[in-house]
Order: C-alpha cells, then sequence, then structure tokens
C-alpha cells in the first residue's frame, strides 16, 4: 500500500457523525428551501452560504463536543444538570417541527417518485416510502442503510454542473457571494429564515451529540478493557492526564469530521441556489410550487433525464434523512422518560425507542393529507426551525459554557462568538418574520 493511500484510508477514517450529519442536512426539505430561494431571489441569497458555514460548523462542534465529554445525549445532559421546566420547554419547541419535517420529506419523496410513475399518486408513493421506512428502520442498522442509499445523494453534486452549463455572469456570483444583500420584505424575510432554519436545525443538535456519544463509549471501553489487560500503574493523576490527552485527540478528530461534513453540506446548498438561480429564475420561473418545477433546474445538464435524477435525489436524501430526524425524536423522548434504545438496537430490545419512531412516521404521513403543496410544505418546516432554534442555541451554548459538565472542554472565545452570532442572527430574521407577518 502507497503512503497516499494511507493517508487517503486514515482520512477516511475520520469522517463519522459529521459527515452523516451534514448528508442530513442536505434533506428535501433543504433541497425545496435553495430551490425556492434561487427561482424566487435569483443570486440575492448566494451570500448566506458564506454566513452559515462558520455559524453551523461551529454549533455542530459544540454539539458533538458535548457528546464526547459527557459520553450521553442532549435531553440527558438536560435532565441531570438543568430544570424540568426547561426540559419539557425543550421538547415542546423540538418535536413539532421535527414531525413536521418528517411529513414534509415523506411528501416529497412521494411527489417525485410521481414525476417518474404518473400512474400512481403521491399520496399512494408516500404510503409505500412510509411503510418502506418503519420497515428499514426496525429491521437494518442505521450505518447499513446509509451505506446503501448515499450513492443516491450524489445527484446532489449535478447541481455543481449545472452553472457551467447555464453561463452565469461571474463577476454578479461573486459580488452576490461577497456583497449581502437585504430586503425588508415579508417574502425575502422568510427564506432567510428559512435558509438559517434547514441549515441550523435543532434535530442535527441532537442527533450530533448522541452519535458522539456512542462513539466515545466504544472508545472509552476499549481503552478501559486494554488498561484491566496491562493492569498499568501509576498515580491517579497520571491516569486523569492520559483520560484528557485521549478526549484531547477525539476532539481534534471530531473538529475535522464536523468541518468537512459542514463545508460539504453548505457548498451544496450554495449551488442549488446558484444553479437554480440560473436556470430557472434567468428563464422566468421564479416561483416553484410543484418538484415538477424544482426538477427543470437540472435541465441544462440532464436534459429529458433531470426528473428522474430528481427524483432519485430527493428520495435518497430522504431515505437518510428520516431515519435521522425520527431518531433525533426518540432519542429525545426516550431519554426524557429513561427508556433505552438506539438505531443500531433490534425492535425486541429496544420497543418504546421504536414505537416513537413508528408514531412520528404515522403522524408525519397524516400530515400529507392536509392539501398543502409539498414543496410549500418543506419551507415551512424550514421557517418553522429558523424559529425555534435560538432557543436550542442558547441551551447549547450554555452547556457548552458550564465547567460542571464540560471541564476542561468549555467553549473557546471563537466558539462563543459564533454560537453566540448565530442565536442573535436567527432571533432578529425571526423577529422581523413575525413582524411581517403581523403587519401584513
Amino acid at each position: 500500500m502507497t503512503n497516499v493511500s494511507i493517508k487517503i484510508k486514515k482520512f477516511l477514517k475520520v469522517l463519522g457523525p459529521g459527515l452523516i450529519t451534514g448528508a442530513s442536512d442536505d434533506d428535501p426539505s433543504g433541497l425545496a428551501t435553495y430551490s425556492q430561494a434561487g427561482a424566487k431571489f435569483g443570486l440575492m441569497t448566494l451570500w448566506t452560504a458564506l454566513i452559515t458555514f462558520p455559524l453551523m460548523a461551529a454549533i455542530q462542534e459544540m454539539c458533538a463536543r458535548i457528546g464526547l465529554i459527557t459520553s450521553t445525549g442532549l435531553t440527558t445532559t438536560l435532565k441531570k444538570h438543568y430544570s424540568k421546566p426547561l426540559l419539557y420547554f425543550m421538547m415542546i419547541t423540538s418535536i413539532p417541527a421535527i414531525i413536521l419535517n418528517i411529513g414534509a420529506d415523506i411528501a416529497a419523496m412521494g411527489a417525485a417518485a410521481n414525476l417518474i410513475v404518473p400512474s400512481l399518486s403521491p399520496l399512494s408513493f408516500s404510503c409505500v416510502f412510509t411503510l418502506i421506512l418503519l420497515i428499514v428502520i426496525i429491521y437494518l442498522p442505521y450505518h447499513k442503510i446509509v451505506s446503501i442509499l448515499k450513492f443516491l445523494c450524489l445527484t446532489l453534486l449535478l447541481y455543481i454542473i449545472v452553472p457551467f452549463f447555464t453561463h452565469p455572469d461571474w463577476s454578479k456570483v461573486f459580488r452576490s457571494t461577497l456583497i449581502p444583500t437585504i430586503h425588508f420584505n415579508k417574502e425575502y424575510v422568510e427564506i432567510l429564515v428559512a435558509i438559517l432554519g434547514t441549515t441550523i436545525s435543532p434535530y442535527l443538535f441532537f442527533w450530533q451529540v448522541t452519535m458522539e456519544a456512542e462513539d466515545v463509549k466504544s472508545e472509552k471501553q476499549l481503552i478501559l478493557a486494554r488498561r484491566k489487560l496491562i493492569k498499568t500503574t501509576g498515580s491517579a493523576d497520571s491516569h486523569v492526564e492520559r483520560e484528557k490527552n485521549f478526549l484531547r485527540l477525539l476532539v481534534q478528530k471530531m473538529q475535522l469530521d464536523v468541518n468537512i461534513g459542514m463545508l460539504l453540506s453548505n457548498l451544496v446548498m450554495f449551488f442549488i441556489i446558484l444553479a437554480t438561480g440560473t436556470a430557472l429564475f434567468n428563464t422566468g420561473v421564479h416561483k416553484i410550487d410543484t418538484v415538477e418545477q424544482a426538477a427543470r433546474a437540472l435541465e441544462p445538464v440532464a436534459g429529458k433525464a433531470s426528473y428522474f435524477l430528481f427524483a432519485a435525489g430527493v428520495i435518497g436524501t430522504g431515505f437518510i434523512a428520516i431515519p435521522v430526524l425520527s431518531g433525533s425524536l426518540s432519542y429525545i423522548v426516550s431519554e426524557t422518560f429513561g427508556w433505552k434504545g438506539n438505531l443500531d438496537k433490534k425492535y425486541r430490545q429496544a420497543k418504546p425507542f421504536y414505537i416513537v419512531i413508528v408514531v412520528s412516521l404515522i403522524t408525519g404521513l397524516v400530515l400529507n393529507y392536509i392539501g398543502i403543496s409539498p414543496i410549500r410544505l418543506l419551507v415551512y418546516t424550514a421557517v418553522l426551525y429558523g424559529l425555534t432554534s435560538p432557543v436550542l442555541i442558547a441551551i447549547v451554548l450554555h452547556i457548552a459554557n458550564n465547567k460542571k459538565i464540560m471541564g476542561d472542554f468549555t467553549n473557546r472565545k471563537l466558539s462563543n462568538i459564533l454560537g453566540f452570532a448565530a442565536m442573535i442572527l436567527m432571533t432578529i430574521a425571526a423577529v422581523a418574520l413575525v413582524y411581517f407577518q403581523v403587519a401584513a
């Protein structure tokens, strides 16, 4: 094996929960929001990708660090160290948005499949996908689901190619990226809140903490087993220092993983806005109400195959994101009530955990019957995340700065600056949106 291949292998080993979190962030809700932004406002929202990347990376890094240091989920940490009213308030602000996201993703998957097989209604496809998801989630470990379906998500990379076929004004692209454009009206503020909400989503906080906690548990078990085997000697202080050094190494590895995952997620976001801002906005399509309209953004590259590739991307990201969404919700409920379980356990080992997932998917499916366009439902989900995220960010910031919980691994200055910037920016955007809704 060459040195290059060894380095590549080591690099790939570093990638884990952060990469999966980034991939699940580009779910159908994100795809719809970014497509709507590009179609409605052209290149005006490109600058948001430069803003969301450092903010998103900072928040997800805090969540991952909390998981590494506490070896427990975010809900368990709240339950141990904070008051019950705060715990229940967190549940009330998080669970409705997650269920709405599940329903919106299921609706989008059904509508996308209907593009390929028009003889079956979107609702019929939604029912089929819900049944498949329930079977897959209950009977397959999550890492196997990801390994099977991640290749479908590669279709999203086509958006990176689209702008080179539509020949945008690259000087305008750079200006729109580097110089923020802000319009103080209801439509523009709504899409800003949606972009912030779908990139900095509360369910990703819970998922990141839990995945890192699960990973570090197995790492710590190996260390403890090795210590017992070789019967290490030395003072208690030396053992504590070794433990800290071990955690420092894990934190460094985690930070690389998170940064790469968030960078890829925001890169996809940037090019979806750019692709739809050139392929749709420039051709007079300024509003996306159907998945068929959204799929047209791929026509400059894929031609007649654009519908098939778009559908593959939506279905693939849906199959990856919905287990993350329903799993996050189940972790919240299960940890609150002291139930054991995770996505790698079998149903008989964690019945309450999986019952929450079943209920969340069925509730999400029922939302398909309320008669709202899947694209609008996806954007509404992103907006709801944008309204509730500031509360969760404040909680994460407090935990990450709590020495009783984090010890020597509390936030550094840059993490706090970015974390508070994310909270303030999302709060201002949410307040502005509420103002425009009331004023209208």
